[in-house]
Formats: structure tokens, C-alpha cells, sequence
């Protein structure tokens, strides 16, 4: 077998991210997007896990090899778990990062710092092409900060205060971002079965 993981996405700040939490991994990681004809998976299912469920499958065999994948989500206390599933497309179908965000801060608005609780929420699905998956959940607390900061991340990050503060996710280095982050946790949780299939070099 190659030894190759297929990342299941399109974004290539996810491939970055996930090379960077598994650097000592036996594989090289490849993007989904980097095969010719694929199509990413319609992330329809109504929870995290079902959607990186769905995308690491459909990865699985379209390639014929392992597959790796996530869902993520922002689940806001004051708005009973919202975007959550939804949270890629919060602004509508086709938005940027900054429209999730403006949406997000409309929808708090007023709303003193003890009232916008959230937490950021991973899960990761690992499958192979004989259909076996396993799937792993991480999730980070913080709250959503009145307005954005820092520049690195993307997403929600300049307005995810992570724990009681000071910095948002986007304040963070991208080393300290992979050793607290939701989806190093989710990742973190499939390691075993990751060196399993890849032992490390």
C-alpha cells in the first residue's frame, strides 16, 4: 500500500494545520483536491461526526486509500449551540470568513462578555478504502470577544477568546494554536490508529 493519507478537503489552511499536528506520521499527506476529478463530499448530516464521517468514506473510495477527515464547528451558549454544523455556511451559502464573522458579532451584540460562552468543537474520521472508520471528538472553551484580533488562523479565530483570555485563537503561533486547538484533540485521539497504518519513519 502507498503511503499516502488522503486529507479530505479543499481548504488548504486544514492541510497545513493537520501537517503541522502530524509531523512524525509515516505518510505523506495529500489533499483531496490534489486528485484528479474529485468532488468534495456534500456536508449535509445534521452532527459533526456524521459530516466527517461522510468525507472521509466518500475520500476512501474515490482514492482507494485511507482518508482523513474533519467536521468542525462553533457552538455559542447564547445561541442554544449555534452556527454548530452550520458554522462554515452561518453567513449563507458561498460567504467568506468575514461574513461568518459579522453575522456572529450582529447576533451578540450587546451581549456582555459573561453571556458569550462558545466553544470550538472537532470531530475527525478516519477511513479506509475496506470501509472500517474510526472518529474521534476534541473540543476547546473560550468566549467570543466584541470584536476581532490578531491575524493568524482563519475562520473564527479573531473572535474566539480561548479559556478566560487575554488572546483570541488568532493571537496565537501556529505552534501554541496545534498544541490547545479542537482539532489537535480529535486528531491527538486518532494517533494510535494513524501509526497503525503509518508507523513513524
Amino acid at each position: 500500500m502507498d503511503k499516502i493519507l488522503v486529507i479530505a478537503t479543499f481548504n488548504p489552511h486544514k492541510l497545513t494545520e493537520i501537517s503541522a499536528i502530524l509531523p512524525g506520521l509515516g505518510a505523506g499527506l495529500r489533499a483531496l483536491s490534489s486528485f484528479p476529478g474529485a468532488v468534495p463530499a456534500e456536508e449535509d448530516g445534521e452532527t459533526l461526526e456524521a459530516n466527517a464521517v461522510k468525507k472521509a468514506a466518500a475520500a476512501a473510495r474515490a482514492t482507494g486509500l485511507p482518508a482523513l477527515a474533519d467536521d468542525t464547528g462553533l457552538e455559542v451558549d447564547a445561541l442554544g449551540g449555534a452556527p454548530g454544523v452550520r458554522s462554515a455556511r452561518y453567513a449563507g451559502e458561498g460567504c467568506s470568513y468575514a461574513d461568518n464573522n459579522a453575522r456572529l458579532l450582529a447576533a451578540l451584540a450587546g451581549l456582555p462578555p459573561e453571556r458569550r460562552l462558545a466553544r470550538f468543537a472537532c470531530v475527525t474520521a478516519l477511513a479506509l478504502p475496506s470501509g472500517e472508520v474510526r472518529t474521534s471528538r476534541g473540543t476547546l472553551e473560550g468566549r467570543i470577544t466584541a470584536a476581532p484580533r490578531g491575524a493568524n488562523g482563519f475562520g473564527y479565530d479573531p473572535l474566539f477568546e480561548v479559556g478566560a483570555g487575554p488572546r483570541t485563537l488568532a493571537e496565537f503561533s501556529e505552534a501554541e494554536k496545534n498544541a490547545v486547538s479542537h482539532r489537535a484533540a480529535a486528531l491527538r485521539g486518532l494517533l494510535p490508529a494513524l501509526l497503525e497504518l503509518f508507523p513513524a519513519a
